[in-house]
């Protein structure tokens, strides 16, 4: 059984925000109902990140750091998207634990008091599996795809079912800030540093208000970070596609010269075939090159060596740093 602490653990929620004007209020009226009970234990804050919204998240978020001494607001230059906005997160926050989450309330708060719980029983990293989840079943099939995929050509094992909505541990956090590739697949990160992992199971709920930040377009590219990120399989199987195409190829011409020594007379000119042939090696070659520069282009982006992100300005405790306006990149 777990030692009743001495002092209070610091423990801080990470909210990154885009767009979230209609779920901000209910989501930080949820956290601080699910988190009272255990305040006597734990020394809670909330960081919200605000990932260049367009909408009044930012007004909102900054009327409450003005309220709730335990608020602070990272507002970054502009939008720089989900996974650069925990990051900016992680490497800001100082806590000894910190639990990331959504802020459209598909991830019940509620669960956060689990993840405590088994980090209590001494994991370094508890990440929320759904059990379930009320999506559209384009949603649902897309998202067992990726995961079937993931997990076959992914050279770490990252747990099916589970995005960012986890708890990690202060040295996790610490190892994480060490990692700067820009082309972020936070989940494939974790898994990747290893600790101490286990999972929590959950039913994801609906989207509270407002729409998603990942329409299909960014969750195909969300994806590609994921595989590209974490295993050379593409490159190793435009290999096997060469030498598939060139048995192919060798097949192909035994098969003409046996005609032309044995049944000449059965010879009819191919030329439709040669055409098809054609096509079909060129959109293979095409799709070989897009593999390689997808390589390419993530290489030269890291080369470049530009900060992740930019904070235009952090709002914080009214007694500390009130109207402190920063500009720093990281």
């Amino acid at each position: 059984m777990p030692t009743e602490p001495t002092t209070r653990r610091r423990v801080a929620f990470v909210f990154p925000i885009h767009n979230e004007e209609a779920n901000i209020d209910l989501l930080h009226k949820t956290v601080d109902e699910v988190t009272a009970a255990h305040t006597g234990r734990y020394d809670f804050s909330f960081l919200y990140v605000d990932d260049g919204s367009r909408d009044d998240s930012l007004a909102k978020l900054t009327e409450l750091s003005a309220v709730d001494q335990r608020v602070t607001v990272i507002e970054l230059s502009r939008n720089f998207g989900h996974q650069m906005a925990v990051t900016a997160g992680l490497d800001l926050v100082d806590a000894d634990a910190v639990i990331i989450m959504d802020s459209d309330l598909q991830d019940p708060p509620r669960v956060a008091i689990e993840l405590l719980e088994k980090w209590e029983e001494g994991y370094d990293v508890v990440y929320a599996q759904r059990r379930s989840r009320q999506d559209s079943p384009f949603k649902r099939f897309t998202a067992s795809a990726f995961y079937w995929f993931l997990r076959r050509m992914a050279a770490v094992d990252i747990p099916k079912n589970t995005g960012d909505f986890r708890l990690i541990d202060r040295k996790v956090v610490d190892e994480l800030r060490k990692y700067r590739e820009r082309d972020r697949f936070l989940r494939g990160l974790v898994s990747y540093v290893g600790f101490k992992q286990t999972a929590v199971l959950f039913d994801r709920d609906k989207r509270h208000a407002g729409v998603t930040g990942y329409p299909l377009t960014k969750m195909l590219r969300f994806a590609a970070d994921g595989i590209l990120g974490f295993s050379t399989t593409p490159l190793r199987m435009i290999t096997r596609m060469g030498y598939l195409i060139s048995l192919l190829s060798f097949l192909g011409v035994l098969y003409v010269v046996g005609v032309k020594l044995f049944a000449p007379e059965t010879a009819v000119p191919g030329w439709a075939f040669i055409t098809i042939a054609m096509f079909f090696l060129g959109g293979i070659q095409i799709i070989m090159l897009g593999v390689l520069g997808s390589y390419i282009g993530r290489t030269y982006s890291q080369v470049q060596n530009r900060p992740l992100y930019a904070v235009a300005s952090i709002r914080s405790r009214p007694d500390e740093t009130a109207g402190d306006h920063r500009s720093a990149a990281r």
